[in-house]
This record gives structure tokens, sequence and C-alpha cells, in this order.
């Protein structure tokens, strides 16, 4: 394993080395992760899209909430027009 170091600015940036830039396909605007294991902390490139980004997109105003009776109605009806005689 190889060691790389980089040197804390007063404005507490660094510098990603090269090889870590190259192996994660880092370029100028990636955003990188800081996740805490015990005493070590592992970088990583972050997604492009977080949870939350995938759930807002999905869900954005809450279905309303109906009765086993509508929801076994709705899945009748997507059967009936799915399999339906053409």
């Amino acid at each position: 394993m190889m060691r790389l170091e980089s040197k804390l600015t007063s404005q507490g940036q660094i510098s990603i080395p090269a090889r870590i830039r190259q192996k994660l396909g880092l370029g100028p605007g990636s955003r990188v992760e800081w996740c805490e294991r015990g005493d070590e902390v592992i970088v990583k490139r972050a997604s492009k899209y977080s949870s939350q980004d995938i759930h807002d997109a999905l869900f954005k105003t809450p279905p309303k909430p109906r009765t086993v009776d509508q929801m076994d109605e709705g899945i009748r009806a997507h059967l009936r027009e799915k399999h339906a005689r053409r």
C-alpha cells in the first residue's frame, strides 16, 4: 500500500494527490465524501445523486392514502387492461 500525503492550508484546504484523483476519476468541480469508520476517515467520490434527491424526484407530492379495497380494485383494473384481448 503506497502512502501519499497532502498539506493542509491555513484555510483548511488540501490537494488530492494526482494518483488518487486519477483512480477516483476526479476533476475540477468533482465532489468527495468523507466517511468516518472508527478512528479512520475514508475519502471517496460522492454519488451524483443523494438518496434524498432520488426520493424527492419520485415523490414530489405524497400519494393520497388509499384503502385496501381501493388498492385491490386498482390492481384488478391494471391486470384487466394489461391482459385485455384486442
